[in-house]
Order: structure tokens, then C-alpha cells, then sequence
């Protein structure tokens, strides 16, 4: 970290965050000033390094895979994507489908990423098919000019005809870096593909009843599924 006395205050507000009881109203207050502020996220201006208006296009020509089956188009995209530091994903029609029509009505989500020192919190908010995240605590002390720190831009153009929809991401590696990112962007699929009612449950209790939503629970459900765990083990072995 380039600034240690910032991380130190970040960390501290961090704890001091952790330290509120759980399901108290402050909490409830904390989330409606989330909810405000992330209406602006993905809608100003892009921090370095994302592209803006990122299309598939850009990507490759859509034209050439047009013949091609799904298993040989999500062959290109993974060679394409693999000797490149980012996140990227084939994901099958069925399951974006699920993604897609569920953050129509919740746009805005919490996920965690393992810290060395416990977790911390990023907001994730829909605009259009591009999925955007930044820190909460760049949300608390910046505002409305808090800026992205991850895209995942996904690219439906292929899904009815080849039943696949393309993704891949762009970070801001000065907060991030790929594992880390990769951490949040599965995420996705944990709190907005899952089968389990109470795991989507705690992404329509942030939306539409934000002063029941713990985000502990966050934590609880991402412990659960191991997610994180790779993770927080590689942490503790750079710590040794």
C-alpha cells in the first residue's frame, strides 16, 4: 500500500464499523446512505485504466466465431483472456438469465473480501450489463466521487444463438489484484445465481428492507462456500 497511515485510518474505520451491533438502526441509516450514494456509481467519470463504452467488438470479431459451436468460442475467449492479468468467464445462458433478471429488481449488493485483518466490504451496483464495485469505505469518505475500483463487463450478444454469455473485467490494480478480484466477481454467482432462497434472500433484504440486513451474514454465507479461503491463506503465508 502506497500510503500506510491511509490504510491504518481505512482499517481503523473498518473496525470501528465492525465493532456496531448487530441489525443496529445506525445500520439501517449506513445502508440508505450506500443506496444514494452507488446510484452514481458506474455513471461518473471513469477512474484510470477502464474503458469506457467496452464492447464485445473491441474484444473480437463476432462475425468470425458466428460458425463456431459454444465449447470452441469459450476455448477463444479463455486463450484470449489467459496470459491476460484479469478476471473472464464463459457463463452458460440458464444461470446469466438468473443473474440478469434478478438484478433488475436488486441492483445493489454487499460482498466481502478477506483482508489479512478480518473484511472488507465492496458495493456492487448493476448499470446496463456492466456490474461495478468499489470499496465501502471509498463510498463513506468520498461520496459521490467515489469511483469504481472493478468492472465486469458482461456481453450478452451470443446468448440465444450459442446459449453462452461472455464476461470479463477491468481493475483498478493500485486496490486490487486478480485473485482478489476474482474473489468478488464469484461472488456474483454465490449471491445472485444460487438455488438457495436465504442466500439470494440477503441481497432483496439490502435492496428492500435495509434496516433487517446484518452484513455479517455476508461473511457467514462467503465462509460457507469457501470462496474466500484460498485467499485468506495465501494472506496468512505472505504474513509469515
Amino acid at each position: 500500500v502506497s500510503d500506510p497511515t491511509a490504510f491504518e485510518s481505512r482499517l481503523e474505520k473498518c473496525s470501528e464499523f465492525r465493532k456496531q451491533p448487530l441489525g443496529h438502526s445506525k445500520q439501517g441509516d449506513f445502508i440508505k446512505c450506500v443506496e444514494q450514494k452507488t446510484d452514481t456509481l458506474g455513471k461518473q467519470h471513469m477512474s484510470r485504466g477502464f474503458t469506457k463504452d467496452k464492447t464485445l467488438s473491441s474484444i473480437f470479431n463476432i462475425e468470425m466465431v458466428k460458425d463456431k459451436t459454444a465449447e470452441e468460442i469459450k476455448q477463444i475467449w479463455q486463450q484470449y483472456f489467459a496470459a491476460k492479468d484479469t478476471v473472464y468467464a464463459v457463463i452458460p445462458k440458464e444461470k446469466f438469465d438468473l443473474i440478469w433478471n434478478r438484478a433488475q429488481s436488486c441492483p445493489t449488493f454487499l460482498c466481502a473480501l478477506p483482508r489479512r485483518e478480518g473484511y472488507e466490504f465492496f458495493v456492487g451496483q448493476w448499470t446496463g450489463t456492466e456490474l461495478h464495485f468499489t470499496a465501502l469505505i471509498n463510498i463513506q469518505t468520498r461520496g459521490e466521487a467515489a469511483a469504481s475500483q472493478l468492472i465486469l463487463y458482461h456481453y450478452p450478444e451470443l446468448k440465444e444463438e450459442k446459449g453462452i454469455v461472455l464476461m470479463t473485467a477491468e481493475m483498478d490494480s493500485t486496490f486490487l489484484d486478480v485473485a482478489e478480484a476474482q474473489c468478488i466477481a464469484s461472488q456474483v454467482q454465490l449471491f445472485y445465481a444460487t438455488d438457495r432462497k436465504e442466500t439470494y434472500g440477503l441481497v432483496e433484504t439490502f435492496n428492500f428492507r435495509p434496516d433487517e440486513f446484518k452484513y455479517m451474514s455476508v461473511i457467514a454465507e462467503l465462509e460457507q462456500s469457501g470462496l474466500g479461503a484460498e485467499l485468506k491463506c495465501s494472506q496468512n503465508q505472505d504474513k509469515t
